[in-house]
């Protein structure tokens, strides 16, 4: 028994796991704080945190697929360790810049008629959207491509890799914010910077170690796309003189797969090509992506977030207004964890005995028929929908007091969202008052409408989950293994939209009167995106779409669609 413990602790598996772990942790402390030292530096305002929210947004909704296609043209490691030392350093970075900023704010007021503090702002935005993207590629090549070479051919190893990384970011979601907050609280927004940028450092050390370390226990990762990468092939030229022509055959299709650009042709590649390049790189990527067998059900995944029932600070805020407290808030928030988790345990059961894509079908009812629930508190007592009060009054001012847009890996994955009223902000939960006279508070209101939202938002987290590791798996397996990285950079792209159009949609209506409006029109989308998932279910399988029975992971599985080859 000792032996087996031992043996997975030291596993490729638990490795990847204990890397993740320490990635997400460092990544949600990141975008609680960022969001939060941006308000303090700007005077209480929301306007650099909008800028900030907008940034990423815009950047990951480019770049994604061109993200994409660079983790797919180099090799695995070079991908990861790169990934990961850009995004580390610059938050690092980021930490070191807002520490000077907040030791010597008011001389920098003073300097070039603060124009070097607006500098100051305008690094801090760029170098956390370049650690926001080069967190893009670290998830893209560690949860889209190496778990899926270390779980190898075994299928039920997959899922059960996916719902453990999946549970590992439902808790670092609740306990990284809330350790940071408690350091900032009790310290200082300067502290908070420093042991932010203290603990990037050390983790970034342990995870290129256990990154290393993943890649040494896992000889497949240095295979890709059927052949094998330079480093090994020189190994072999070394111990065999005799077959050094056909490696270096060999090696010079590896090298135009992974460079994409034979040695002979990049000489003449010109100027103009080059400025192209990323351009062409976009457009196939979204070609790519629409070719795709699992295309309707990554859309479905994505019009998820065109929502404002995730447990946001928009929902949180919402709620705050209409009488509940901080502490039942916090309550709620840890609901929603447990059920989260619930969700990726009911997936790994549900594909077991119905498998894959099956398991998507009923996640998705059950997703569904909870979000029933929000619908019917629209029209319940304490309701303040009122469809006769503008949602356009004041925008203009509004639009400088608007949320930012979060940096999100998965639905609801939105800590540092704003609710933009002009009532109590919050972060992750945790209420701010916005004016702590209680003659301002809000009256009592019946708690009915309320209570039955957070009813069907806490119990849909359940079919959300198991319905967002359905489609995440269908992308492991469906997606061939050149263009893992740019099919998952454009689904990345397609959530940030998708998320988007939610930002925009809660700017156009951010008064608690219009929140009824919004919740029918999230309901609606969520309903779309499943009837997408559907309609892909019906045309993988057929007749046999509601035949539940008990497949052989190993030998049967309903996830690998016809066609299952891109055209692009």
């Amino acid at each position: 028994h000792l032996g087996s413990v031992v043996a997975y602790f030291t596993s490729a598996k638990f490795l990847l796991y204990l890397g993740h772990a320490l990635s997400t942790w460092g990544d949600r402390m990141w975008h609680f704080a960022v969001s939060v030292f941006l308000v303090e530096l700007y005077g209480n305002s929301l306007l650099l945190t909008a800028v900030y929210g907008l940034v990423v947004a815009g950047s990951v909704l480019l770049l994604g697929a061109i993200i994409g296609d660079w983790v797919d043209k180099n090799s695995r490691l070079k991908v990861a360790q790169t990934s990961l030392v850009v995004q580390n350093a610059s938050v690092i970075l980021c930490g070191i810049i807002l520490m000077i900023v907040f030791l010597f704010k008011t001389q920098l007021l003073t300097l070039y008629h603060g124009w070097l503090l607006t500098v100051c702002y305008i690094l801090v935005i760029t170098i956390a959207n370049i650690a926001n993207l080069a967190s893009t590629a670290t998830a893209i090549t560690i949860q889209r491509d190496w778990i899926v070479v270390v779980a190898g051919e075994d299928r039920s190893k997959l899922a059960d890799m996916n719902a453990t990384i999946r549970r590992i970011d439902q808790l670092t979601n609740i306990l990284a914010p809330m350790a940071v907050g408690q350091i900032m609280t009790f310290g200082s927004p300067m502290i908070g910077c420093g042991f932010i940028s203290g603990w990037n450092l050390m983790s970034m050390c342990v995870e290129y170690l256990l990154l290393w370390k993943v890649y040494q226990k896992t000889p497949s990762l240095a295979l890709k796309s059927a052949k094998v990468e330079e480093s090994e092939l020189k190994q072999l030229n070394v111990k065999k003189e005799s077959d050094t022509k056909p490696a270096e055959g060999v090696q010079l299709i590896v090298e135009k797969d992974v460079t994409g650009f034979e040695p002979q042709q990049e000489k003449e590649v010109g100027c103009s090509a080059r400025i192209a390049e990323p351009f062409i790189t976009f457009r196939d990527g979204w070609v790519a992506y629409y070719n795709q067998p699992v295309f309707l059900a990554g859309m479905g995944l994505a019009f998820l977030y065109m929502t404002v029932l995730g447990f946001d600070c928009i929902t949180t805020g919402y709620a705050y207004t209409q009488g509940l407290s901080g502490s039942v808030l916090s309550l709620l928030m840890g609901a929603s964890a447990v059920t989260g988790i619930m969700g990726t345990v009911a997936f790994t059961w549900l594909r077991r005995k119905c498998g894959l894509i099956r398991t998507g079908l009923i996640s998705g009812v059950a997703q569904l028929a909870c979000l029933v629930l929000c619908a019917i508190s629209v029209f319940m007592p304490g309701s303040p929908l009122d469809l006769t009060v503008s949602p356009f009054a004041d925008i203009s001012a509004r639009l400088f007091e608007s949320e930012p847009l979060p940096t999100i890996a998965s639905p609801e994955d939105k800590p540092e969202m704003f609710f933009a009223t002009g009532m109590p902000s919050l972060l992750n939960g945790s209420t701010i008052p916005a004016n702590s006279d209680p003659e301002m508070s809000p009256e009592p209101v019946p708690l009915i409408s309320v209570s039955l939202l957070f009813a069907g938002v806490i119990a849909a987290r359940v079919g959300l989950w198991s319905f967002d590791l359905t489609v995440t798996q269908l992308l492991q397996e469906n997606v061939v293994e050149s263009e893992r990285g740019i099919i998952n950079g454009v689904q990345n792209s397609m959530n940030y939209l998708l998320d988007l159009l939610h930002f925009i949609m809660v700017i156009l209506a951010p008064n608690p009167e219009a929140f009824g409006l919004l919740v029918l029109i999230s309901v609606s989308f969520v309903a779309m995106g499943h009837v997408m998932y559907f309609r892909f279910a019906q045309k993988s399988l057929g007749k046999q779409l509601f035949v539940c029975c008990t497949p052989d992971p190993k030998t049967v599985s309903d996830s690998s669609p016809p066609g299952n080859t891109s055209t692009v």
